[in-house]
């Protein structure tokens, strides 16, 4: 089975059944398979996989307990999420591959009517920071059709992550004064940030310039 096909099984039927049945299955065979991954495959994958749980764990754990933008169905972050970061990263460059060149900016830009229904209405005001950060990231950043990507792969999991009540984000979001829908619209900016910082990461330990990281898509 291929990856690609492999991730949105894993993310979708996980999901659905941490919501309805039991969390301890999913966490058991998400951890399982990133480590069936890890053992599999070469050193400059490993540096991308540790460097995703090493940046998604603290921020899961801040957004959720300390900020309190979203709530856990359970209360505390599942096991199977930082994982399951990797497994969205891996997705979405993935998919990157078969963005034309021209495509990243357009993809982004489908979603700025939304965001102004949003602001208009006061419903998710958020979304026009975020919408800024995301266009940001796709005419600067070293990898425009990873984030293209990463916008729409991370709302559709959210809305069904959403959907199934496996999370609940705030309407008011805490010390900002802005609001947000349940997802956010512009929730994606949050993994362009974090594929970014994969970048430096890969680049600091291969010891190249964070514009020669090629993020090669293996199996």
């Amino acid at each position: 089975m291929r990856r690609e096909a492999l991730y949105v099984l894993t993310i979708a039927i996980g999901l659905l059944i941490s919501a309805k049945y039991a969390q301890w299955p999913v966490d058991i065979w998400c951890i399982g398979l990133f480590c069936y991954l890890f053992w599999n495959t070469n050193r400059k994958e490993r540096i991308e996989m540790i460097a995703v749980l090493a940046f998604a764990t603290p921020m899961e754990l801040f957004f959720s307990e300390v900020w309190l933008i979203y709530e856990y169905q359970r209360g505390f972050m599942p096991l199977f999420v930082p994982v399951g970061h990797y497994f969205l990263f891996d997705l979405g460059r993935r998919v990157s591959q078969r963005i034309p060149e021209r495509s990243p900016m357009p993809l982004v830009l489908l979603l700025v009517p939304f965001v102004v229904y949003g602001a208009v209405k006061g419903t998710d005001t958020s979304a026009v920071l975020l919408i800024l950060l995301t266009l940001g990231f796709t005419q600067w950043g070293p990898e425009p059709r990873l984030y293209a990507s990463m916008v729409w792969l991370a709302l559709f999991m959210e809305l069904w992550g959403t959907f199934l009540g496996n999370w609940t984000w705030a309407a008011n979001v805490p010390w900002t004064g802005l609001t947000a829908w349940n997802p956010p619209l512009l929730v994606g900016a949050f993994y362009c940030f974090g594929d970014l910082l994969v970048n430096l990461s890969v680049a600091k330990f291969e010891g190249q310039p964070m514009a020669e990281v090629n993020h090669d898509v293996l199996g």
